[in-house]
């Protein structure tokens, strides 16, 4: 593979306000095509930064897209959550919190390229996650009362669901993501501060039951993703040296989580973001104090199993490793490395989900705010 040198000027991305029809490839030519977004989260002005990449993995011709909001600003990962940024489920729509503004913009998304299609309020405080399944949209704001609104998704925009807000189990909670099950059933938020699992089922009109809090069967519950219908949480661990883990859980009738594998170590230090295959078969968790990558076998019923060696990957020091992402295809992995402002690519084997470093991409700035990366 060819290794990823690319190395850009931030100042001198394309920044794009409006761009003519013309600008963008058609249904036809867009159709197959695959990006890399990164979302810059500027306190005065948010952006996405949208990479093309090669079908070597490689991330070329970044552009720039406001959306139209204000980030939080600040150094390494101020956002402190998964999913600021996220793919609709068939990629074609992009959403993107603006933390500063209190909102929350769509994109329609054309390959690499972007249309700006609606920003709203997201009905509370510093915004840090979004998720979707199907025509439904919920945001998670994390400051103050922390809480969770609902939106209808149609053709790009948002309409707010009335009724839809519902507080998490006490204010500044420190809520980290949420996620939908793979059916649209139920939502589950991770409370930072509290060390819950907030778990709610989804009505038929969109709106939300009465939370129920779960404990976290380990230390620094962050970040959590679903396989059909098991949560799989990743864990900091009580703070000392590869002391990270993650564990899967199954939802029981009642609405509470079961643990199926409990706290299984990652080897490594940090970890606080996770992403899952396509297919459903592997999980890879984010190390940020390591700089390294893990991988999971994800077995029938939701219990994990460590791949060989159990770090798969690593990201050269001081990277600071976010977000993860994993392309459409399956066929590669993306880190954004806040601490030195690049992003990490790494090629999937299919057979045995070990990783393959195809080096780094350059150009974005280091230790300045950025959060959340997607893949199409």
């Amino acid at each position: 593979m060819k290794m990823i040198e690319t190395a850009l000027a931030f100042g001198a991305l394309v920044t794009v306000v409006a761009a003519p029809v013309l600008a963008f490839p058609g249904p036809d030519e867009a159709h197959g095509q695959h990006a890399v977004f990164v979302m810059t989260n500027d306190a005065e002005s948010n952006h996405i930064i949208a990479y093309e990449r090669t079908q070597y993995g490689t991330l070329l011709s970044p552009r720039k897209y406001s959306t139209d909001g204000r980030g939080s600003g600040g150094n390494v990962d101020p956002l402190a959550s998964q999913g600021s940024l996220t793919l609709s489920a068939d990629r074609s729509l992009l959403l993107a919190v603006n933390a500063g503004s209190g909102t929350l913009s769509v994109f329609r998304v054309f390959g690499s390229h972007l249309a700006l299609t609606d920003v709203v309020p997201t009905g509370g405080s510093e915004p840090n996650a979004v998720a979707q399944h199907d025509k439904l949209v919920y945001v998670l704001n994390t400051a103050g009362s922390s809480s969770v609104v609902g939106f209808h998704l149609f053709e790009g925009k948002l309409v707010r669901l009335p009724d839809s807000q519902r507080f998490l189990s006490g204010n500044d909670t420190n809520s980290a993501s949420l996620a939908f099950s793979a059916d649209g059933r139920y939502l589950v938020v991770t409370e930072r501060a509290t060390n819950k699992l907030d778990l709610f089922k989804v009505l038929d009109d969109g709106r939300l039951s009465a939370l129920v809090s779960n404990a976290s069967v380990g230390p620094g519950a962050f970040a959590v993703t679903f396989v059909k219908d098991t949560a799989i949480v990743a864990e900091t661990g009580a703070g000392g040296p590869d002391s990270s883990a993650m564990s899967s859980y199954s939802i029981a009738p009642n609405g509470t989580l079961v643990a199926v594998s409990p706290s299984v170590p990652t080897l490594g230090t940090a970890n606080c973001w996770n992403v899952v295959t396509p297919d459903g078969r592997f999980v890879y968790a984010s190390n940020s104090g390591s700089a390294s990558i893990s991988g999971f076998q994800i077995k029938a019923g939701g219990a994990l199993a460590p791949l060989p060696g159990t770090v798969v990957g690593f990201n050269p020091s001081g990277s600071t490793n976010l977000d993860i992402a994993i392309s459409a295809d399956g066929a590669y992995l993306y880190s954004l490395n806040a601490g030195t402002g690049t992003i990490g690519s790494f090629a999937i084997r299919a057979s045995d989900g070990s990783l393959t470093s195809l080096g780094v991409t350059h150009g974005l700035p280091a230790a300045a705010g950025l959060n959340g990366i997607a893949a199409n």
